[in-house]
């Protein structure tokens, strides 16, 4: 093996600092301590060990920090000194890591642990540190080993010890507080003392990440769905992928199998399958694990136990296998803790831990994924918590009684009540244990499954609607024979069988209605639906024999055609709707219905609105809410295309509510996608709108329509998310749902991708952002205008800059500039890129070569301003960006000053070229009169931005504060105090109402300083 010198260590260490989390860097920083060692530099030797120390502890081999930190130990007590104070303060600190380590690793004997916890005790005393973090590893190690009054009294010690610089932060600690409250029993307790962390109050590094995990089961038990579902979305985003967090990776995974999530908490399983191998840290193992086993125990119980799971150890495992090897390492490594702490306490939890049964039916979490594969078990309990999750959908309840059962199936049968078929899928499981069964009964559930195989489309249809209308006449019941005859001509439509036989079977199905004896009940109603199926076959029928058997359906050569026939059905359906008015309510609400539709196709909405609106309202009246639903919908569409929210929003509501007895699960997700896009466009119920995308959402999966209504629910979703700032949740979701939404078209997948950027870049992710704002241009290359292109490149320079890359961000900002410039509209964008090309020029190095390109750039900038401001010189946006454009000039001539300054102090003798100082050194009357243009810059911006008004007393203040201090650098404070002084003197003159509460403040203050250091 090569020895290393030196320079290749150090630089080497600095690589592994760097480097990502896990088994690499471990490996690399062992070789760099090994090297380190050889090479006898004790100095380099203790930083290798600390370096080591510092990967195992963020990886799943924390517990490998045992040796490399007894070594640092060791070094330590032969020479103190040697150790600077951070040096020391980290090795205490690590101190705390070892600790937990100790504690976590069955293989130390109880005697060591106990030995390890008083060393420190020990060498924190003679430190002078306080004891709450030897009382915190104290709690911890009492609880393993069941000494639940000792870790009482060292919670409580723990508590009362003063804080100091060893103390963990405030953050980690909440975490274990509320951890312990947690192993006490009190979930409430946990999540009022994790509140501040889960809030974003109080955050570190593994942190809220961790206790974003921790608190799922606890808000599940304490009923706050809610919560947790957010906690989800938000902590599996900031754990995945991270080695030394697969804790809380079992934890999510676990959440999902708990939660009727079991497809979500298999693709967490996947994207972690790497890591299911053994690990290093036992303590962990088992809890990552742990959360696994939860998941493969129920996908079993759903009878998924031979479907394939992760590969483990290199061979593919069934779930069911997978449980077994999983299980068996657990226990065998509970049991190893067990017999370190003498007490059955780790492998009881572990047991109790899988052997939970699921907290709630089915908890939809708003993120897609993929529906698992149907078992009889998993379609029973898909069933049962589709019915659970649909609370909103009242039950139709069964009756005790056959005979009860029966009416009340014909009851719901003969109002088109959504709850019939099952009624009658009840009546065929109950049928065949009755004595004497009913030959009616017999012959009505002979309706209902050809009925059923009607709406299916199968091909033996039409012969059990015949058999169906033979039976009802075989038993005198002509007003359903009726009924059979007027679906058998529905069903030859719906076949495409020729004009002329669907026709002869209409003619048929209204002499049988008409045939009906005059007191029969039935009768008008039976000759009713056989007109308006007629208007309506008829209708179809006419445009199909209008498109001719050469014709393509090229609309635009029948546009009258189509008005003439739209005429004909409008006609024919008034004329229904006047002859039955006052009798058969429900169908003139559906010809009403069709009407509205029919102004829609003719592109008159404003008639359409009325006519869905009194639809709705007779198919109320009459009994039948659930019929109101459609018309109520598309009139809220219709109303909603108008700019008519307030009454868009009324429509929609009422649809929910008319909703309540609705089956049809694509009917269910489609009522609130409307409700919730109309409250998004009002743009003040953000919340209620993400409750009512996230419930379609999941209405869409039920009716299989994940792809398409679904995905439009699950946008909907993060868009709602978004507004309410909660970033994390909506890129969840909208990443989930993004492959589905690109596929429909290229407007929805631009827009989509630009949505993701903007959220990434809220949660600081500036790559990947970058990565779909340029995605999102590349859809754009082929449009005509280039304006979006010409945005997208921008805001992905934007991000490239943000993330460091400043070579791609520059040829992003070049490409966005030349985009700009064939638009020839949109100067302040032109600016800006201009602006930012200039700053990401200095970024590397400030040159008087960079410095004049970055001056080269503004003046670009303010050159294109002052051109766009002689064609409208009162545009205050263009002013105001002409004014930032002089301050960032300012600024960058301030950056060239004090970027030599500091050069100057800093650069030794040695380093002086010929005359004293390098080339590109700016001697002293160079310095002073970028000095004076600074000042000259901001003092032309504050007069820009005094122009505008007190909107922009801010960035004029901020000119002004940037020219004082200037002048106060070159020796004239007096001119920077004059300045100030007429400022306060115009702040005070300005009425009460615009004077903000800062600028008085602010401005004395800073004459203040200047006057005190003149």
């Amino acid at each position: 093996m090569t020895t290393l010198t030196r320079e290749e260590i150090v630089r080497g260490l600095a690589e592994n600092r760097e480097a990502p989390n896990g088994a690499a860097r471990n490996a690399h920083a062992e070789a760099l301590a090994g090297a380190a060692e050889t090479n006898g530099d004790r100095a380099l030797f203790r930083e290798a060990l600390d370096n080591l120390i510092n990967a195992y502890l963020y990886s799943s081999e924390s517990s490998k920090m045992l040796v490399p930190f007894a070594r640092l130990l060791q070094e330590y007590d032969k020479d103190p000194g040697a150790f600077s104070e951070w040096d020391a303060h980290s090795l205490f600190w690590q101190f705390k890591w070892v600790a937990s380590a100790i504690s976590d690793s069955p293989g130390i004997p109880l005697e060591s642990a106990a030995g390890w916890l008083d060393e420190m005790e020990r060498r924190y005393r003679i430190a002078g540190y306080s004891e709450r973090p030897v009382r915190e590893a104290e709690l911890w190690l009492a609880h393993v080993t069941g000494e639940d009054e000792r870790a009482e009294r060292a919670f409580r010690s723990w508590l009362a010890a003063e804080r100091d610089d060893m103390s963990d932060c405030q953050a980690c600690e909440l975490n274990g507080q509320g951890q312990y409250a947690v192993v006490q029993g009190d979930d409430a307790e946990a999540l009022e003392l994790w509140k501040p962390v889960l809030t974003g109050e109080l955050v570190c590094a593994e942190e809220p990440h961790r206790v974003l995990a921790t608190s799922l089961l606890p808000l599940l038990r304490l009923g706050r769905a809610d919560e947790a579902r957010s906690n989800h979305l938000r902590g599996y985003r900031m754990a995945r992928g991270n080695e030394s967090l697969l804790p809380s990776v079992g934890r999510h995974i676990e959440f999902c199998a708990l939660t009727g999530n079991e497809s979500r908490g298999l693709e967490i399983l996947a994207e972690h399958a790497a890591h299911v191998a053994p690990l290093a840290n036992l303590d962990d193992r088992l809890s990552f694990h742990g959360g696994i086993l939860v998941l493969l125990r129920r996908l079993e119980e759903l009878g998924h136990g031979r479907s394939p799971a992760v590969p483990y150890e290199g061979a593919p495992r069934t779930v069911s296998e997978l449980y077994e090897v999983l299980h068996a390492g657990c226990l065998d490594i509970a049991r190893q803790f067990d017999a370190r702490n003498r007490t059955t306490r780790v492998s009881d939890r572990f047991l109790a831990r899988v052997g939970r049964e699921p907290l709630v039916g089915t908890l939809p979490l708003g993120v897609r994924s993929a529906e698992l594969p149907r078992t009889d078990t998993a379609r029973a309990a898909a069933t049962a918590g589709a019915t659970a999750s649909a609370s909103a959908v009242a039950p139709v309840v069964a009756p005790t009684g056959f005979t009860a059962l029966v009416e009340r199936a014909r009851g719901a049968r003969d109002t088109g009540h959504p709850g019939a078929d099952a009624l009658w899928a009840e009546v065929a499981v109950r049928v065949d244990a009755q004595p004497d069964p009913d030959p009616l009964v017999r012959a009505d559930l002979a309706d209902q499954q050809a009925l059923a195989a009607a709406r299916r489309g199968d091909e033996e249809a039409p012969q059990l609607l015949a058999e169906v209308r033979d039976g009802y006449r075989a038993l005198g019941r002509a007003e359903r024979a009726a009924l059979a005859e007027l679906r058998l001509a529905s069903v030859a439509a719906q076949s495409g069988a020729a004009p002329a036989q669907i026709r002869d079977l209409l003619r048929i199905a209204l002499r049988s209605a008409e045939a009906l004896d005059a007191a029969e009940p039935l009768r008008v109603r039976r000759i009713a639906l056989a007109e308006l199926s007629a208007i309506r076959v008829e209708s179809y029928l006419r445009s199909v024999e209008a498109a001719g058997p050469d014709d393509h359906h090229q609309d635009h050569h029948h546009g009258g055609d189509q008005e003439h026939a739209h005429g004909e059905l409008a006609a024919e359906l008034t004329a229904f709707v006047s002859a039955y008015e006052d009798g058969a309510a429900d169908l003139v609400a559906e010809a009403e219905e069709m009407l509205g539709r029919v102004a829609l196709a003719q592109g008159d909405p404003e008639r359409a609105v009325p006519l869905l609106a009194t639809s709705a309202a007779r198919a109320v009246a009459a009994g039948r809410p659930w019929q109101a639903v459609d018309p109520l919908v598309l009139r809220a569409g219709v109303l909603m295309s108008l700019d008519r929210l307030e009454e868009a929003e009324q429509a929609a509501r009422a649809g929910l509510e008319h909703a309540a007895e609705l089956t049809d699960a694509e009917a269910q997700g489609v009522v609130r996608l409307t409700l919730a896009d109309i409250l998004l466009r009002r743009g003040d119920s953000a919340q209620e709108a993400a409750a009512l995308a996230l419930a379609g959402a999941h209405w869409f999966d039920q009716a299989g329509l994940t792809a398409d209504g679904g995905a439009q629910a699950r946008l909907l979703l993060a868009r709602a998310y978004a507004r309410e700032e909660r970033a994390a949740e909506a890129a969840e979701v909208l990443q989930s749902a993004l492959p589905d939404l690109l596929e429909h078209g290229d407007q929805q997948a631009v827009f989509v991708r630009e949505f993701l950027g903007d959220l990434l870049r809220r949660l600081s992710e500036p790559r990947p952002a970058a990565e779909q704002y340029l995605l999102a241009a590349e859809v754009t290359k082929g449009w005509e205008d280039p304006r979006p292109q010409a945005s997208l490149a921008q805001s992905a320079a934007d991000a490239l800059s943000d993330a460091g890359l400043a070579s791609e961000a520059v040829a992003a900002y070049e490409r966005a500039l030349e985009l700009h410039r064939l638009t020839g509209e949109a100067p302040i964008a032109e600016v800006r890129v201009l602006r930012s090309l200039a700053w990401l020029g200095l970024r590397e190095e400030v040159t008087a070569t960079a410095v004049e390109q970055a001056r080269g750039r503004m003046a670009e900038a303010a050159e294109v301003l002052e051109a766009a401001l002689a064609a409208d010189p009162g545009a205050p946006e263009l002013r105001s960006e002409l004014a930032q454009t002089w301050h960032q000039l300012a600024q960058v001539l301030d950056r060239h000053v004090s970027t030599n300054e500091d050069a100057a102090e800093n650069e030794a003798p040695a380093d002086s070229g010929p005359a004293g100082a390098p080339a590109d050194r700016l001697s002293r009357a160079a310095a002073d009169a970028l000095r004076r243009e600074e000042i000259d810059l901001w003092d032309r911006a504050a007069r820009a931005y005094a122009a505008l008004g007190p909107d922009h007393l801010r960035d004029r203040f901020q000119c002004l504060n940037n020219a004082v201090w200037t002048e106060h650098e070159r020796g004239d404070a007096q001119a920077g105090a004059a300045r100030v002084s007429t400022l306060i003197d115009e702040a005070r003159a300005l009425p009460e109402g615009e004077l903000p509460d800062w600028l008085l403040p602010s401005a004395e203050r800073l004459l203040a300083q200047l006057n005190d250091g003149a």
